[in-house]
């Protein structure tokens, strides 16, 4: 259900829409986006996280369904403070920039746009209020509000969105109405607006009526959301990419001046693989009463490997059964990786077996949100047993120990950083996706989403420029 600041300016945007009238590679930096918290409390930046994670994890599992160059195109990924990673897109026609949260768990492209433009509950910390955020349609030449009968109207509201374009005829070739206000719910906000056609600019190539939302109203949106995912209106899907690329830096460097590139390959590149890449197949989620699930891209997940062990996990936790629920999706968007608590539990139960001889610090675990947590105190060098993701295909991921265990007090203390429902978070929420490989997990992996080819490809790289 929409919350109500979005009901209250549905009215609003109704009564714009009703008076407006319509007026291969390419890389892109990238960066961290990751919310600093300015208490003094150290461990509310990484409960913050964890609580987002959660909050993510329950949107994915519980969403309803409702060219002319042929160079690669680059840009830049900037690390920030609130957990995801964003890119730089330029918009209309003279370009104006703003910045987009990559998120490969959606699809639409959406912006803050116009003077009227209110988000609430966004004093995200580092960013400057008084900077314009906000696309202007009106200082674009370029800019058209989409139609009722636009095609492109039906890719977010599905082949019955004439029945809602009251006052067009069904045999009406010029409807002048425009395409329904549309409502996005994410983890910890959302957002509404109009659809528009604009033009999407890159050096040396120009995107044309590229549908993207022009956002009056978000709730917790601390910029943009550029959807990468498998749905019409993703950025992929109209580019018409064969795959993309991106090499996470560290949430380290948040909010710094570094960053790494994100690669968009038009042109198509046959069979080819990349060099000292490892491939597991993507696959369609089979729910048929669920269409959401369809944008995400699934993996096929065949073992968890702690400290050279295997952890047992039911087979039909890792594979999405014909309700839709179950298996494993890799998401930019979210922060921590999650576990539905069969499986954490497993993990966890055997990290703490591995680990038997150091105390846990329960204590750091309330203040977190993060379990299990131990206390090495006086330890020189701990002997982390490695995490391993083995999936179908024979692809390896072996994390880095940076990658899922954080550290507290001086190093003294460590947490695993994977959440799961249940304990401190409440009761478990089943359903949909039972892992969601979040960004904190992919950190110093080049990552391929080869489109063409249906295929997940990754190597373990330092990402930093510098490195």
């Amino acid at each position: 259900m929409a919350s109500p600041c979005i009901l209250f300016l549905l009215c609003v945007l109704s009564l714009i829409a009703s008076t407006s009238s319509k007026p291969n590679t390419i890389t892109l930096p990238l960066s961290p986006l990751f919310t600093k918290s300015s208490s003094s409390d150290p461990f509310q930046t990484i409960k913050l996280a964890a609580s987002a994670s959660l909050s993510r994890a329950h949107h994915l599992k519980h969403r309803k369904s409702g060219h002319n160059s042929s160079s690669p195109v680059k840009t830049p990924v900037y690390p920030k403070g609130y957990g995801g990673y964003s890119v730089d897109l330029k918009f209309g026609t003279p370009p104006q920039t703003l910045s987009f949260v990559l998120d490969t768990g959606s699809s639409l492209v959406w912006l803050p746009c116009s003077s009227r433009y209110t988000c609430s509950n966004c004093n995200f910390p580092n960013i400057d209020p008084t900077k314009n955020h906000t696309f202007i349609p009106k200082n674009s030449s370029s800019s058209e509000i989409v139609g009722c009968k636009n095609p492109k109207c039906g890719w977010l509201f599905g082949p019955d969105v004439h029945s809602r374009c009251q006052g067009c005829k069904p045999d009406a070739q010029n409807c002048t109405l425009n395409c329904p206000v549309y409502i996005i719910q994410y983890g910890l906000g959302s957002t509404a607006g109009l659809l528009l056609l604009e033009n999407l600019n890159f050096p040396g190539k120009i995107v044309t009526d590229f549908l993207v939302g022009c956002s009056i109203l978000s709730i917790r949106q601390p910029s943009g959301i550029a959807g990468f995912g498998r749905g019409k209106e993703s950025l992929p899907s109209q580019m018409g990419l064969k795959r993309f690329s991106y090499c996470l830096i560290s949430h380290r460097f948040d909010e710094s001046p570094e960053n790494s590139d994100l690669i968009l390959q038009i042109d198509s590149t046959g069979g080819a693989k990349t060099r000292g890449l490892s491939y597991t197949p993507f696959h369609r989620n089979p729910s048929v009463n669920n269409s959401a699930f369809r944008e995400y891209y699934y993996v096929t997940l065949r073992k968890v490997i702690v400290g050279g062990k295997q952890v047992k996990i039911p087979f039909k936790v890792l594979e999405p059964g014909s309700d839709g629920n179950g298996g494993t999706v890799v998401d930019s968007g979210s922060t921590f990786t999650f576990m539905e608590k069969p499986v954490y539990d497993l993990v966890a139960q055997e990290f703490e077996k591995q680990l038997a001889n150091y105390t846990r610090a329960k204590d750091v675990e309330t203040q977190s949100g993060l379990s299990p947590c131990f206390n090495f105190s006086g330890v020189k060098k701990v002997p982390f047993p490695e995490l391993t993701f083995q999936f179908k295909g024979g692809a390896k991921m072996a994390l880095p120990v940076a990658n899922y265990f954080s550290l507290f007090g001086d190093a003294e203390v460590a947490c695993l950083i994977i959440v799961s429902d249940g304990g401190a978070a409440g009761p478990a929420r089943a359903g949909g996706p039972a892992i969601i490989l979040g960004n904190y997990q992919q950190q110093n992996f080049y990552v391929e989403y080869d489109l063409e080819n249906e295929r997940f490809g990754f190597r373990p790289q330092s990402c930093k420029r510098s490195a």
